[in-house]
């Protein structure tokens, strides 16, 4: 029988005041139940605001070096479970064991880091233009951070959102995805037993599951939240964007995106084959950076075509935790939406490659599987090569030269992550310069990030208010004070 996890409320475990569950199942085998979780109601989400709330002040008042004890006590009680987060992970999420160990160490580092960054991020001295003064700006917490985060890195996400909002002083409710929450909710067991060792408020933390409308609504909406931070799809994203700044919140969101990867004429065909393969069929393409459209130069193109499909069948299927090359999908809605987004591809007279279906065999059977897929005869203005498919699918365009590249790679909407593969730095240079991405890579896979640098994108792949991780990170969760000290 699968285990039942609460919410954690006010510095304890809750039942949801309806006494209703929902059921995480398995991606990879549904009969699998993972765990069971609360449906939260809207009462249950105000009941974790007002306790973040009435810790807010208290927390604020904490010198930064205790409250990063509260994060590395936390990242190791993390490490120390760290085999048994990534197994969880794996099996709620449907990552491959490998896919999923990264992301653990990934959030353990997270907090690690953000436990030294709250020793010294407090403002800065300024020369006065007289004598007689100080003059310096203090960066004070915002106060309670309302997170709302998605299921496709369950630990990595929420990690990267709560661990600076701690740091800073701000105390947070989160709202977990019901696809994955598991694994995060396991975290929240390490929050706790930290913050009893280090003697932490109740209320800090606060992290409850459930619908959208019952309980992000109030994480957004509701006046004692002075600061809301989104990652998820652009409607959802625009929505929650209007509704904040309608409440005048602080807001950030960082959404989907269509991330071209070009290859020129001079790159190593069969290295691009693998940077873009991997970049396109990397966990289940259920990544915001995942490449989804590759511009080819023409010289190369059938080339690197034939590269792709060959790295595209060798593609091994299965079980996340039977650590194969690619897991299934989270969830049926996302399975039908990819072969939907095939479906729609063929209709528009896009070639398809290589896949574009579900596995055959019994092995596939139970669980949400699909094939990586390889389009030809594709064109920009196609409406797959221009709304996000959030599976393992890619389109390859050609090219006859860098600026036609760099004009196809900027022709969407979207604007997060965006690949070039070459052996002539000039022409990345040109790249770097010309494209409008706010993460550009070189002879790498858009997928797969540093966690001490800014990350966010541009156009409607973000709000651009603030960047998420490294010391941007930080910035988000603070307001600046001015002060003019004569003497």
């Amino acid at each position: 029988m699968a285990d039942t996890y609460q919410n954690y409320v006010a510095g304890e475990w809750r039942d949801t005041e309806t006494g209703e569950t929902f059921a995480v199942r398995n991606p990879a085998d549904t009969d699998d139940v993972v765990a069971e979780c609360q449906d939260s109601s809207s009462a249950d989400a105000n009941g974790a605001i007002e306790a973040a709330a009435a810790a807010r002040e208290e927390w604020a008042d904490t010198p930064g070096p205790a409250r990063g004890e509260l994060l590395r006590e936390t990242a190791k009680r993390m490490d120390e479970r760290s085999d048994e987060l990534a197994e969880t992970l794996s099996r709620e999420e449907g990552k491959t064991l490998a896919e999923a160990t990264g992301e653990t160490q990934r959030a353990v580092d997270i907090f690690y880091y953000y436990a030294e960054r709250a020793m010294d991020y407090a403002g800065e001295r300024r020369r006065p233009s007289s004598g007689s003064q100080n003059l310096y700006t203090v960066r004070e917490p915002m106060g309670v951070a309302g997170l709302v985060v998605p299921w496709n890195y369950p630990i990595a996400i929420p990690s990267w959102k709560m661990a600076p909002a701690l740091a800073t002083g701000n105390t947070v409710v989160c709202k977990l995805s019901q696809a994955a929450p598991t694994v995060f909710l396991k975290v929240v067991e390490c929050i706790d037993e930290a913050a009893e060792e280090v003697g932490a408020p109740d209320g800090v933390v606060n992290v409850l599951t459930g619908g959208g409308e019952e309980v992000g609504q109030p994480v957004v909406t509701h006046d004692e939240v002075d600061a809301v931070s989104f990652t998820g799809s652009r409607a959802v994203g625009d929505m929650i964007y209007e509704q904040a700044t309608d409440a005048h919140k602080r807001v950030q969101t960082e959404l989907g995106s269509k991330n071209p990867t070009v290859v020129t004429e001079n790159a190593d065909v069969e290295e691009a084959a693998q940077v873009v393969g991997s970049g396109a069929f990397g966990v289940t393409g259920q990544a915001c950076t995942a490449t989804e459209r590759a511009i080819v130069h023409e010289s190369v193109y059938d080339e690197f075509v034939e590269e792709l499909v060959s790295y595209a069948e060798s593609v091994d299927i299965g079980p996340g935790r039977e650590d194969p090359d690619m897991g299934p999908h989270v969830s049926e809605s996302e399975l039908e939406s990819t072969l939907d987004a095939v479906e729609t591809a063929r209709d528009e007279g896009a070639t398809v490659e290589y896949g574009g279906g579900q596995p055959d065999g019994d092995d596939y059977e139970d669980g949400y599987y699909v094939e990586p897929t390889v389009l030809t005869d594709v064109e920009s203005d196609m409406e797959v090569m221009q709304e996000e498919v959030f599976g393992p699918f890619v389109g390859v365009l050609k090219a006859s030269d860098v600026d036609e590249a760099i004009e196809l790679a900027n022709d969407v909407e979207f604007g997060l992550a965006a690949g070039f593969v070459t052996d002539d730095h000039t022409e990345a240079n040109r790249f770097v310069d010309g494209v409008d991405f706010g993460v550009v890579k070189v002879n790498e896979a858009t997928t797969g990030l540093e966690l001490h640098v800014p990350f966010g994108g541009m156009n409607a792949s973000s709000s651009e208010t603030y960047r998420e991780q490294g010391e941007e990170g930080m910035d988000y969760f603070t307001i600046i004070k001015t002060v003019y000290d004569s003497y």
